[in-house]
């Protein structure tokens, strides 16, 4: 599709390109002959009444100044009109090759586009079809067994239930991907360390489980709801692969103009060749970081991509596979509201 929507705009850029080319030369080639024209003009006046033979003239048609003021004018026409053909041949290759290459370049990120809507499509599409199916199977199973209990239906309700329960939260992470790539959010002053806290409490975690140092309390620039759904998709993550007995470290502190908020984690660690696509959606570095009770479904890291990139800021990651893994999150600094070292 997009192959034949490039040679259709190469086609309307080389057009526009040869239409104006055709245009200038038909000027340049009027405006020439009517120079040539009248500077034979001048020459013929300027020696009219002497005396002009030509040696090679033939008997019986004399060679008059206005016949050869003609004579000269068309070859010199037609010597402008073989060169002016050359010169809009060669304006024909160079633009076409000029013409696909800015097609191409124009297209590009509409197709990339294209290509990340439909596979965005695909896998959402896929994902909601796995529990649907799941249910839609034990609610089979459950109306043709006559004998069934109501232990056994309870059961095949409490199970439909867990997957309702992903498919809403499968639809909130949809929602919100959504609702950034077309609400402008409203930016104020933002306590990142207060954030944080607030977040951590909410999980009632055991106090080795997480380890927070804060130097200065950073006040960022930016959406309190999107910077705090932002900290949690990066505490859940952390929580959600790594070893319940391991420590994670928070790191709160002020790099240049920016806030920075790091954290780490002990586990299983990300491969470097898939380090680059663990903020894709529905992207998945390893099969078993979405099994047993934490599965998720690859659309945390790319919301909390897209929450940084609206504020303007900077998320790295760092692994060391069968080791730990480190986020490191850059916002910025709201100009009014300093940390305190």
């Amino acid at each position: 599709m997009f192959r034949s929507a490039t040679l259709r705009l190469t086609g309307w850029y080389l057009l526009t390109l040869m239409l104006f080319s055709v245009i200038f030369s038909v000027i340049i080639f009027q405006v020439a002959t009517n120079e040539l024209g009248a500077r034979l003009e001048r020459l013929e006046t300027s020696f009219e009444g002497s005396s002009n033979i030509n040696p090679n003239q033939q008997p019986g048609r004399p060679l008059t100044l206005a016949t050869l003021r003609l004579i000269e004018q068309d070859k010199a026409s037609t010597n402008l009109s073989v060169e002016l053909l050359y010169i809009n041949l060669f304006v024909l290759v160079i633009a076409g090759f000029g013409s696909y290459f800015f097609a191409r370049r124009s297209l590009a990120p509409i197709e990339k586009a294209h290509e990340a809507q439909s596979r965005f499509t695909s896998d959402a599409s896929h994902e909601l079809r796995t529990p649907l199916a799941v249910m839609k199977t034990e609610l089979e199973v459950a109306l043709r067994d006559k004998n069934a209990t109501s232990e056994t239906l309870k059961e095949v309700l409490s199970s439909n239930l867990e997957e309702v329960d992903k498919l809403t939260q499968l639809s909130e992470m949809l929602l919100s991907l959504s609702r950034l790539d077309s609400v402008k959010l409203k930016l104020g002053s933002v306590n990142l360390n207060k954030i944080t806290k607030d977040i951590l409490k909410k999980y009632k975690l055991s106090a080795n489980r997480v380890s927070i140092k804060a130097k200065g309390q950073q006040i960022v620039h930016g959406n309190e709801t999107a910077i705090a759904d932002l900290i949690k998709v990066l505490v859940d993550n952390a929580l959600q692969y790594s070893p319940n007995e391991s420590t994670i470290e928070v790191s709160i502190d002020k790099q240049d103009q920016s806030a920075l908020f790091e954290i780490r984690n002990s586990g299983q660690g990300i491969s470097p060749e898939k380090l680059p696509y663990i903020f894709d959606r529905f992207y998945r570095a390893d099969s078993s970081r979405t099994s047993g009770e934490h599965k998720g479904y690859g659309l945390g890291l790319a919301l909390a991509k897209s929450i940084v990139d609206i504020h303007d800021g900077e998320l790295k990651v760092s692994s060391t596979p069968n080791e730990e893994t480190t986020f490191t999150l850059l916002l910025p600094l709201n100009s009014g509201n300093q940390s305190k070292g």
